[in-house]
């Protein structure tokens, strides 16, 4: 099994990163820099990493950095145990940065960068990988800046974002461009079926309904609930009669938002806790001392900002299945020949469609967007979403 059995529907990107492990190996024999391999540029040292959100860009790096790591007979066979660790996180040369908050900090890409300056110690390179590299403000961006440009030797970078206009065109220039695209539904479904064990029909329509996204389908492909949670959301706008009904929906929708956020974190949250106070020498309900508590505090602080950033992901997603509702109301106005992405909701789609002109579903397209781009800020979740209700609700 290869390391690029995951990375599905991205032949030219595994063929690129392939042929780049294979100068990086040649460059190890020959004790040259990483711009070796047969006098070719197939290998550099920092390397960005774009595509659609769902695209599978993070699995696409951590195989990369499996296939530079690798001693078996083609980089990346999977088997090697350099592959075993870096597909596990084990591996020591390999330094992976992702973040459940909203922003990756300026001491955490500090830290990063005093991890590129040291020597591998079991592997031939040190590997840096930060997933959602948008996620850094432009003067955090400043700081990486001169080690990506003069990295110690056998270090690589790797830099993970949507797009690449998401980072400084200085970074943007110093690394070399890997642009993944959205994977066949086909794909996805057998990636599901393979890696998850999930059901092939359940699969096959969850990748339909995700739109390819790899994240979203196996949400759709393991959740029990979230298919009868999807048809509620994007069934919601079609039922609002007034603004009143609008508010209530964000209202639904926000509190849904934070209780699966919530489920998802609290028992991480409670085993930090715990393993923080038996650390700290204090064992069940025991009073935290003054001088213990700033500790307890900053944990707390870190906990309140992923359940944040969770909720924010949750109802990203959720806008993800708007767009996709709204998606299939506007082709089905413009007549155009093409699958529908919500098959079970037909005749909604049609209702939506016969009701509305094109002009309409374009404007609600751009409402989401508009909602999707507020959440990502520090802005009010319940007034975006009832901004965006409002906009949804068929007009009289």
């Amino acid at each position: 099994m290869s390391v690029w059995d995951d990375v599905v529907g991205q032949e030219a990107v595994v063929g690129t990163f392939e042929a780049a492990a294979q100068a990086a190996r040649l460059a190890v024999r020959e004790r040259q820099g990483p711009e070796a391999g047969g006098g070719t540029s197939a290998m550099t040292h920092a390397w960005l990493v774009t595509g659609p959100p769902g695209s599978g860009r993070s699995n696409a790096a951590r195989a990369f950095a499996a296939a530079l790591q690798c001693t078996g007979e083609a980089p990346g066979c999977g088997r090697c145990k350099p592959c075993r660790d870096v597909m596990g996180g084990a591996h020591p040369d390999m330094v992976r940065l992702t973040t459940e908050k909203l922003l990756i900090t300026m001491e955490e890409v500090k830290t990063l960068i005093g991890e590129a300056q040291r020597r591998p110690w079991t592997g031939h390179w040190r590997v840096i990988l930060i997933e959602d590299a948008d996620r850094m403000a432009e003067r955090t961006t400043n700081v990486l800046l001169k080690s990506i440009e003069e990295p110690p030797p056998q270090t690589v970078w790797l830099l993970c974002t949507p797009s690449a206009d998401d980072v400084l065109p200085t970074i943007r220039s110093r690394c070399r461009l890997v642009t993944l695209r959205i994977p066949p539904p086909e794909a996805v479904a057998d990636l599901l079926v393979r890696r998850d064990g999930a059901d092939p029909e359940l699969a096959a329509r969850a990748a339909r309904a995700s739109q390819s996204h790899i994240g979203l389908a196996r949400h759709l492909a393991t959740d029990p609930g979230a298919w009868e949670r999807r048809r509620r959301l994007l069934l919601a706008p079609v039922s609002l009669r007034s603004v009143g009904d609008a508010v209530l929906a964000a209202a639904n929708l926000v509190e849904a938002a934070e209780a699966e956020a919530k489920n998802a974190t609290a028992e991480r949250d409670a085993r930090e806790k715990a393993d923080l106070l038996r650390a700290l020498g204090l064992e069940g309900e025991a009073r935290v001392p003054p001088a213990l508590r700033a500790q307890v505090r900053q944990l707390e602080e870190d906990q309140k900002r992923r359940a944040r950033r969770a909720r924010t992901d949750v109802l990203d997603r959720a806008m993800i299945d708007l767009l996709s509702f709204y998606r299939d109301v506007l082709v089905t106005q413009m007549g155009a020949q093409v699958e529908r992405v919500n098959i079970d909701l037909g005749r909604a789609v049609d209702q939506v469609a016969g009701s509305t002109g094109a002009d309409k579903s374009l404007a609600r397209i751009a409402a989401i967007e508009e909602c999707r781009a507020r959440l990502r800020t520090n802005a009010s979740p319940l007034l975006a979403i009832e901004a965006l209700m409002v906009s949804l609700r068929p007009q009289a």
